[in-house]
């Protein structure tokens, strides 16, 4: 068999290289093919890579319905951390993963609010349940209850999502919240969290905060902080279809 060895193909006229016709097998014995933008024959785009191993646009016909990152932020010894871009009509529920969530200061909860104009104010008004279940290193507890001063009704504060986190150095809380539709302008916009953690008297405690914000205006900001000092952690945020 021939060979042709060449640095490049171009077309005589136009943009396109065509290779074969409709109906053939076109074979690469190559290893690999490096191209950073993959489109089909209709024009329309596969995938894009930066160039980097990143793909900057993939068709949504191949993207899953799972949670997709859209941002990963970390805390060190940070007064609070925003979520001021990225949550918009494009997902119907937004995921926050907390992930070793460790307060400055002992006996911490950890809060959060949203906003509807961008992150300029955080007070949208909202109502809450909270319970959790409990039990002691040492085996003390072993009970589930709730919590009336930790729930709001049409309340404008800090929701608190987990109570009592401890600050010592093996003392955290992981879990994740859920806000709903964040983008309607028809319902009001309902959040669920779970969270665990090792509080500052060495229980492991097991929280079940929900609610709605009461609101018909799109939610497009959220931010999250202890009740007093600072705090380290890695907060993540993704879009589910």
């Amino acid at each position: 068999m021939a060979t042709l060895q060449t640095k490049a193909i171009q077309p005589s006229t136009g943009s396109n290289v065509d290779l074969g016709t409709v109906g053939d097998a076109v074979l690469l014995s190559s290893d690999s093919i490096k191209t950073n933008l993959y489109k089909d024959s209709g024009g329309n785009t596969i995938f894009q890579s930066d160039g980097a191993g990143t793909l900057s646009n993939v068709n949504s016909a191949m993207v899953g319905g799972g949670p997709k990152l859209i941002l990963s932020q970390t805390a060190s010894s940070s007064a609070s951390v925003s979520f001021t871009s990225g949550i918009d009509s494009t997902y119907d529920r937004y995921m926050f993963m907390f992930v070793n969530i460790n307060p400055d200061t002992d006996n911490q909860a950890f809060k959060f609010q949203t906003s509807i104009d961008g992150g300029s104010n955080y007070n949208v008004i909202l109502t809450s349940t909270y319970f959790r279940a409990y039990h002691g290193e040492g085996g003390a507890g072993g009970a589930v209850d709730n919590i009336p001063s930790l729930v709001q009704s049409q309340g404008t504060g800090f929701q608190t999502i987990s109570d009592g986190i401890g600050n010592e150095s093996d003392a955290s809380m992981s879990g994740e919240l859920h806000l709903y539709a964040p983008s309607s302008t028809t319902y009001v916009k309902h959040f669920i969290c779970h969270t665990q953690q090792s509080t500052h008297h060495d229980y492991s405690v097991d929280t079940f905060p929900s609610g709605y914000f009461n609101t018909t205006t799109a939610i497009n900001a959220i931010r999250f902080q202890v009740a007093s000092g600072n705090f380290n952690g890695i907060i993540k945020m993704y879009g589910i279809s």
